[in-house]
C-alpha cells in the first residue's frame, strides 16, 4: 500500500501540472503580431476616418454641431450620422447635444485629443506628398527617336511650355533601343520610339502614324522611273541608311527579311540628317521617314520614288517603365502628342 500511495502522486503530478498552460498558450497562438490582439479587427475598421476626426474637431473649437457642420461643408443631419456612428464603433458618447448647443462628453475630450494627434499627422503627411508632387513636377525627362527629337517634340514641347511653364524639360536624342536603355535605367521619365518592337519591362502607346520613303537626288536614274521599284530590286540595291537600332533600320529590314534582306549598305549613318545630306549630294538612294524629308520634297532637292510591293507604315509610340502610369509633366507631354496618320 505504502508503494501504491507513493507511485499515485508520481504518477498523476504531470498531467495535473501540464493543464494549466494549455489554457495560456493556445488562445494567444492567433495574434503573435505585436500590437494586434487575438479578435483585433484591422486598424481601418477599428478607428474613424479623418472627416470624422475633423468633425469632432470641430464640434470642440465652435461648440455646436451645426457650424461645424457649416464649415466642412456638410449638411447638420449628415454631422449627425457621422457622430453617431462614431460613437457606435467606438463605444462610447461622445457628444451631448441640448438646445444651447454641442458639448463634449468626457470621453469626447479625450478622444478629441487624440484626434488632433491622428489630424495632425495626416495633415505633415498630406504636405510631404505635395512636396514629393512638387519635386517632380519641377522636371521631365524625355527620351526620343531621332525621328521625333528633330521632327514632332520641339512643337509639343512648346506646347508643354505653356501649360507647365516652371517645368524644366530636358531631351535625350538617340535611336530607338537606346531610347528603352534609358527607360530601362531610370535616366528617363518617358520616351517615344518608331521600332516594331518594344522592350520587355516597358509599356506602350501608339500616338501616331509614320511611313518610310525612298528618295534620290533629282540627277539620280530613279529620279525618272515611272514604275515602282519592286521589293527585290529594293533590297538588293546598296542604300544610304541608318544604323542598326534605330526604329528605321527596323522597319526596313523586317519590312525586305522576306525579299533576301537588305544589301551590305552604301553608307550606315548615325542620324536622320546626316542620311538626308548624304542623298541630298548624289550619294545614292536613302530610306527616311517622310517626317524628315518633307521640306527637301517640296523643294524638289530630294525626289520620292515609288516602291511596290511592301508596306514601309510604322507606328509612332510613346513607352514608360511597366506598371507607372505617365504622371504630372509627363502625362500632360503624352496626351499633346497625338496625332493623325
Amino acid at each position: 500500500m505504502s508503494t501504491a500511495h507513493h507511485e499515485t502522486p508520481e504518477t498523476a503530478g504531470p498531467p495535473a501540472a501540464a493543464k494549466p498552460p494549455e489554457p495560456a498558450t493556445g488562445p494567444p497562438a492567433p495574434a503573435e503580431a505585436p500590437g494586434r490582439t487575438p479578435s483585433a479587427a484591422p486598424l481601418a475598421h477599428r478607428v474613424p476616418d479623418l472627416g470624422a476626426l475633423e468633425l469632432l474637431l470641430g464640434v470642440a473649437r465652435l461648440g455646436s454641431l451645426g457650424r461645424a457642420a457649416r464649415e466642412l461643408g456638410i449638411t447638420q443631419p449628415a454631422a449627425s450620422n457621422r457622430i453617431r456612428s462614431m460613437e457606435r464603433m467606438l463605444g462610447v458618447p461622445l457628444v451631448d447635444r441640448s438646445p444651447r448647443g454641442s458639448r463634449l462628453t468626457e470621453a469626447g475630450t479625450l478622444v478629441t485629443d487624440w484626434a488632433r494627434r491622428v489630424v495632425e499627422a495626416a495633415e505633415a503627411f498630406d504636405a510631404g506628398v505635395h512636396a514629393l508632387r512638387g519635386r517632380r513636377d519641377s522636371r521631365l525627362r524625355v527620351a526620343a527617336s531621332m525621328t521625333i527629337a528633330e521632327y514632332l517634340m520641339p512643337g509639343w514641347l512648346i506646347t508643354l511650355r505653356t501649360l507647365r511653364p516652371d517645368t524644366a524639360v530636358s531631351l535625350l536624342a538617340g535611336n530607338s533601343a537606346a531610347v528603352a536603355a534609358q527607360l530601362l535605367a531610370a535616366e528617363a521619365d518617358l520616351g517615344f520610339v518608331e521600332g516594331l518592337d518594344v522592350p520587355h519591362g516597358l509599356d506602350t502607346a501608339v500616338i501616331g502614324h509614320d511611313r518610310l520613303v525612298v528618295v534620290v537626288a533629282p540627277d539620280h536614274r530613279w529620279a525618272r522611273r515611272r514604275t515602282p521599284i519592286d521589293p527585290a530590286e529594293l533590297a538588293a540595291t546598296p542604300l544610304v541608311l541608318r544604323e542598326r537600332g534605330s526604329g528605321t533600320r527596323q522597319v526596313l529590314d523586317a519590312a525586305l527579311a522576306a525579299h533576301g534582306g537588305l544589301a551590305a549598305p552604301l553608307l550606315e549613318l548615325a542620324s536622320t540628317t546626316a542620311v538626308k545630306a548624304a542623298a541630298v549630294s548624289g550619294a545614292g538612294p536613302a530610306v527616311l521617314s517622310r517626317l524628315a524629308v518633307r521640306e527637301e520634297l517640296a523643294a524638289r532637292r530630294l525626289v520620292e520614288v515609288p516602291v511596290g510591293g511592301v508596306s514601309l507604315r510604322r507606328d509612332l509610340r510613346a513607352v514608360w517603365p511597366a506598371g507607372r502610369r505617365p504622371a504630372g509633366p509627363a502625362r500632360d507631354l503624352l496626351g499633346l502628342t497625338r496625332s493623325d496618320d
